[in-house]
């Protein structure tokens, strides 16, 4: 107790380091949208950067002059050294505040050229010792199932899950008002919006489950509405660098798109095939994309190869350069480990963090949802009347084959007590009839052995 209270003395008194210094560990990334408003509270600081957002929407529409990016470089350097913590910035995937962030994030970067790489606007350090949720899928996989009907169904045993992937189907296949085409902005936003809002577990298990069969890797193909989402309705595919090319012109776009680039790089280093040694990263990366101009899917029902929705047509002398982008989905072994990892037993060596247990029987989650699960606030619902009854009318009638998806009904239509008992249904059996019957029969024996005695 006394070499105690010493230690204590000394701590207080400066003598022995505090335990920062004992223990030093990185300080942890600032907010992007935090840094702004420090920025803010500094008139030289404020007018700097918004000298930058008039140079961000001069690049938006044409490239600078020499002597217009000279000038802006010049503001984008004396900004960042006065404020360090803007160029240190990142921001949260899928919170509030993201689009604010992002917007401060990439005022203060002017567009780089191609050869240059961008980094990602994503803090993943918090998020990092989650990714175990991503392959979650290979602890419930069960011979002979087809795992995409499967994650449909758990998906559909989820109400916020099911209500939310609902809506962003109606969405892209709802024609366009006056036209026979859909609206691939709104089905993009409402992807992003399913992508975001659901617990990883259930939208990882759509995207990624693992087929052995054409008609499951149908289902996988089709998860996200290809028809509307993936594709354009001339059919024509446009030039990927193009495509690029207005993708970064979206802070949205082009933060999931540095993103992907950033942590699906390949490595002919690393056991997982990826520079940064996380397949988790790379998958989350990949969804990302997911809902934006540059959104990838599966190219057959056959196989997990993916690829984007263009082509290097009229590349000129950057042919190069769209090849390299087409390749970083179409031949990238970092994507490809990622995806196949996904409902495989074997877990890759590279790979120390720990799945977590299978998800509660039915019967538990519907407990957990009475409790705990509710619809998306509705304040942020992006549809308007009309279409909330269309959603209705859209869950109690049979989807049509020119949607090419199949509604999986919410949880409180399809999960009953009655029929989650049920052969084949995946939930528990009856404790009368399960372990508890043994249990009873010694009791009875017990009770009839003390009343003889």
């Amino acid at each position: 107790m006394a070499l105690l209270g010493m230690v204590l003395l000394l701590l207080l008194a400066g003598v022995l380091p505090s335990s920062g210094h004992m223990f030093p560990f990185p300080p942890s990334t600032s907010d992007c949208v935090k840094a702004h408003q420090v920025c803010l509270a500094d008139p030289q600081c404020e007018a700097l950067y918004r000298g930058l957002e008039l140079c961000a929407a001069d690049a938006a529409f044409s490239a600078l002059g020499e002597q217009v990016a000279s000038e802006c470089l010049e503001r984008q350097d004396a900004l960042l050294a006065k404020h360090p913590s803007l160029l240190t910035c990142k921001c949260q995937r899928g919170s509030r505040k993201e689009k604010r962030c992002l917007r401060i994030y990439w005022r203060v970067r002017l567009l780089p050229g191609n050869e240059e790489p961008e980094v990602s606007p994503y803090d993943d350090t918090l998020t990092d010792s989650r990714l175990a949720s991503l392959v979650a899928a290979s602890s419930l996989q069960l011979d002979g199932e087809n795992q995409c009907l499967k994650a449909a169904q758990d998906c559909g045993l989820f109400e916020k899950c099911g209500s939310l992937r609902s809506e962003y189907v109606l969405a892209c296949t709802k024609p366009h008002s006056g036209t026979n085409r859909c609206n691939q902005n709104k089905c993009h936003r409402f992807l992003r919006r399913f992508l975001e809002r659901v617990p990883e577990e259930y939208s990882m298990g759509l995207l990624f489950c693992p087929c052995t069969n054409a008609l499951c890797g149908e289902r996988r193909r089709k998860t996200i509405v290809p028809s509307c989402s993936y594709q354009v309705a001339d059919g024509v595919q446009p030039n990927c660098l193009h495509q690029q090319s207005f993708c970064r012109r979206d802070d949205t776009c082009r933060s999931r798109l540095a993103d992907f680039l950033s942590n699906c790089q390949p490595s002919h280093l690393t056991a997982s095939g990826c520079l940064k040694d996380s397949t988790g990263l790379c998958l989350r990366a990949y969804a990302g994309l997911i809902g934006t101009i540059m959104t990838p899917n599966y190219i057959s029902n056959s196989s997990a190869d993916v690829s984007l929705w263009c082509n290097c047509e009229g590349s000129g002398n950057q042919w190069p350069d769209c090849l390299k982008l087409q390749h970083l989905f179409t031949d990238n072994r970092c994507l490809r480990n990622s995806i196949n990892r996904i409902g495989s037993p074997k877990l890759l060596p590279s790979d120390t963090t720990q799945l977590p247990g299978p998800r509660p029987s039915p019967l538990v989650q519907e407990d957990e949802l009475h409790s705990s699960n509710h619809l998306p606030d509705l304040s942020n619902n992006v549809m308007d009347s009309d279409e909330e009854e269309e959603l209705a009318q859209a869950l109690e009638e049979e989807p049509e084959e020119d949607n090419q998806f199949d509604v999986i009904q919410l949880y409180s239509e399809k999960a009953t007590v009655s029929s989650l008992g049920a052969p084949g249904t995946g939930g528990a059996e009856s404790p009368i009839f399960g372990c508890a019957s043994p249990a009873l029969l010694l009791v009875l024996l017990l009770s009839a052995s003390l009343n003889w005695g």
